[in-house]
């Protein structure tokens, strides 16, 4: 298993996202949280609890909550009678009532219901996203100091205006990923899956594959032509691809379409339509059905929702 972690993180992208430091303004419950992006959370005062089917996790001060991508979640923020349940994408359209995003100074001292997150993507061969391979549930660190300390340097490196900081981001954020792969290593946490969905780095014929997905979004990704790239017989690449993936390849096709959509959605001015077809969807009106199904609020709202977390 070590040596397979040792080929992950030579192999891995990993790029930094945002980092915000957020104060609770009123408790709230947020029932279906879910993000292509990974995402720490560490928690400085206050209240926040996690449930994974009938299971409810209490986040305790200084802990660090780990959802990785794709994952959905039912959270708690803060702590009180009467807390409102909201979808996630009625709290994208409702942000700032229930957060204020403190934007300059110091990190110190610590207000009252807050905490501090990053968000980053890990991919693989820049072309399958780790985390959300791996399979593994939202998950709560407990008392790790060297990950807490890695996350506020990045906070720090994000508040200051020093030279160098794209590249200390980069870099740092690159540490915490792999101070997160050494917890659950440490810790035997999804030891079973993770050595069930790490069978990718085993046959270059899925790597192939892979890629070629990657490269070819807007193209024709039907099983025959995934057989063609992999030299197996269009009969068998669906069981195939399965089996070392644990989906079938058109659902994975169509999360990477989606993963790319969110990218163009927060990083161009592109129409939705452009970004739909760019992706590999001629029909704009069927994108639109798929993507709010796959991550529960419209194109559109994802797309305002990045330029709230950017401000």
């Amino acid at each position: 298993m070590n040596s397979d972690f040792q080929k992950v993180i030579e192999a891995l992208e990993i790029k930094f996202l945002r980092a915000r430091y957020v104060q609770i303004k009123k408790p709230f419950v947020i029932k279906n949280f879910c993000d292509v992006d990974n995402a720490l959370f560490l928690l400085h005062k206050g209240n926040i609890s996690l449930r994974i089917g009938e299971k409810l996790i209490h986040v305790q001060e200084g802990d660090m909550l780990f959802i990785p991508a794709g994952k959905q979640a039912h959270i708690a923020y803060g702590k009180g009678e009467g807390a409102e349940e909201l979808t996630y994408e009625d709290y994208l359209a409702r942000r700032e009532e229930f957060f204020l995003s403190v934007n300059e100074g110091a990190l110190y001292p610590r207000l009252e219901d807050s905490f501090s997150y990053v968000t980053f993507s890990a991919r693989i061969f820049d072309a399958v996203s780790f985390f959300a391979n791996l399979d593994i549930p939202p998950f709560v660190i407990s008392r790790e100091a060297g990950l807490q300390r890695q996350l506020q340097d990045i906070m720090w490196e994000e508040f200051e205006q020093n030279i160098g900081k794209e590249r200390m981001l980069k870099n740092k954020t690159e540490e915490l990923v792999i101070g997160i792969l050494r917890y659950i290593v440490a810790n035997n946490l999804f030891m079973e899956k993770l050595a069930t969905n790490m069978n990718y780095f085993k046959d270059p014929r899925l790597i192939d594959i892979l890629n070629y997905i990657k490269n070819y979004l807007s193209g024709d990704l039907s099983n025959k032509v995934l057989a063609s790239v992999a030299n197996i017989s269009e009969d068998y690449v669906g069981q195939y691809f399965k089996a070392m993936m644990g989906i079938n390849p058109q659902d994975y096709i169509e999360y990477q379409r989606m993963e790319k959509a969110v990218e163009l959605l927060r990083t161009t001015k592109k129409s939705i339509r452009e970004i739909g077809r760019e992706v590999g969807y001629k029909d704009t009106a069927y994108f639109c059905r798929r993507f709010k199904m796959m991550f529960g609020i419209s194109a559109g709202k994802m797309r305002k929702r990045t330029s709230l977390m950017n401000v």
